[in-house]
């Protein structure tokens, strides 16, 4: 990543919400502004933005949309013989104004625009967050039945496939079966989805735990094409849509320390009168600092360099 700019902090610029005006946006989400790029493709940024507890932090993380986009490139490159992706080789500066190439830079691509499939693609290989409430509840995680005797953080013997229902924005995603993702989308492509997320986290697993990392579950967003094939999409493998663990700090029977937004989450717990719902309460500096500390330190971990 080249050098950005700082602020008064030593941090990266932020991006909260990007303005680019020589493109129709499509739409904003938690994180990601999309912009239409013709009919085929989409203009993606990855803003610093943050959200915990489905709603967007006031204050962004300087820096960490270019640690998402970055680690998004590692692995789509990583995982490319496993299931193509939505990336195109259109440089995201080429289709913007020169007045707007700074949002773009080092934050954003050019994508295939696809049909996104209504299911989140949910793989686990530990069992932590909403898998052990529902474990402790049902002994199973979207109809996938466990062995009794397990504790919080456990490796599973082996990594399990338990897809979500997307929700709207600001909405939390329903766990749903397997059958429920045939009746979504047919049973054709629910198995092609299971087998290329398994396969996906296998891989992607096996490589971070030779740097020290463990990813404890992880979900996938797949889209089709104008040809039929489903693609990956949207971000991959990323702190937001996975759960980064240092090895050396794992153990059952607790939470163990992650590299995302949980040092946010934390402080936001001890905030008596929040109740999880919009507008969030102004992130102190120390938080910010942390947190973008912590994502940055996911991605050096995984390349090995800064």
């Amino acid at each position: 990543m080249s050098q950005a700019p700082q602020d008064r902090h030593g941090l990266p610029q932020a991006l909260y919400q990007s303005s680019i005006r020589s493109l129709p946006l499509i739409g904003r989400g938690k994180v990601r502004d999309l912009y239409a790029v013709g009919d085929s493709h989409l203009l993606m940024i990855t803003s610093d933005r943050l959200s915990a507890f489905d709603v967007v932090m006031g204050e962004p993380i300087p820096g960490k949309g270019g640690v998402l986009h970055e680690m998004s490139l590692f692995w789509f490159d990583r995982l490319s013989a496993i299931v193509p992706n939505h990336l195109t080789d259109i440089d995201p500066e080429s289709v913007v104004t020169a007045d707007e190439r700074e949002q773009v830079r080092d934050r954003a691509v050019v994508a295939l625009r696809l049909k996104p499939l209504p299911v989140e693609a949910v793989v686990r290989g530990y069992l932590i967050g909403s898998g052990w409430k529902d474990y402790q509840r049902d002994q199973a995680i979207c109809g996938v039945p466990l062995p009794k005797g397990l504790r919080q953080a456990s490796k599973l013997a082996q990594s399990i496939f338990t897809p979500a229902a997307k929700a709207e924005l600001g909405e939390h995603d329903e766990n749903i079966t397997y059958q429920q993702v045939e009746h979504l989308i047919g049973a054709e492509l629910a198995a092609m989805m299971r087998e290329s997320s398994l396969a996906l986290y296998e891989a992607a697993a096996a490589y971070a735990v030779s740097r020290g990392i463990l990813i404890a579950d992880t979900k996938f967003e797949f889209g089709i094409d104008t040809e039929g094939r489903m693609r990956l999409m949207d971000e991959v493998l990323t702190p937001d849509s996975s759960r980064y663990w240092p090895a050396d700090q794992w153990r059952e029977g607790i939470s163990p320390p992650s590299f995302d937004k949980q040092y946010v989450r934390d402080w936001l717990e001890t905030v008596p009168s929040w109740q999880k719902t919009a507008p969030a309460p102004a992130l102190p500096v120390e938080v910010i600092e942390q947190t973008a500390a912590r994502y940055r330190e996911a991605l050096v971990r995984l390349r090995g360099f800064e």
